[in-house]
């Protein structure tokens, strides 16, 4: 099935791009989602009128999330966790606790933009990857210490 992607999309290619997908992908996640539309005749002249305004779009998206990333990089989040024996942490930091502290700064980030490997479970600084964008990436430090 070929589409014209009307969004950057990470592993298939920029806006405006004609490609070539499995017909499932193409209809049950691109097509609804308006990540991509059909490459008729039609679509793809428009797409061609239409390029110059989807690349200044991404753009523009692009230099936003530059600054928000800028924003996010100078943010220190701290959290408290229990402490045993040996300094060996009661449960860990996850994701989702990330998140919920940057929404309640003012943060509008989805959770899943929020790259860990693992959760943490050490005492100490660490920095985490928030990625804003596919060319766009946000370094967090992030500070867990023990609970009194």
């Amino acid at each position: 099935m070929k589409v014209i992607l009307t969004k950057d999309m990470e592993h298939l290619g920029k806006a405006g791009t004609l490609v070539d997908v499995k017909t499932g992908y193409g209809r049950n996640f691109l097509l609804p989602n308006a990540h991509a539309v059909l490459a008729t005749e039609k679509n793809v002249r428009q797409m061609e009128h239409e390029k110059s305004g989807i690349l200044a779009r991404a753009a523009k998206h692009r230099t936003n999330m530059t600054a928000q990333a800028a924003k996010l990089s100078a943010i220190e989040l701290s959290f408290t966790r229990k402490v045993g024996e040996e300094k060996k942490m009661f449960g860990s930091v996850t994701s989702k606790d990330i998140h919920d502290q940057l929404a309640s700064k003012g943060y509008e980030i989805d959770r899943k933009q929020i790259h860990l490997h693992e959760p943490l479970k050490e005492l100490g600084n660490h920095e985490v990857e928030v990625k804003l964008h596919p060319e766009v990436v946000a370094k967090l430090k992030v500070t867990i210490a023990a609970e009194k």
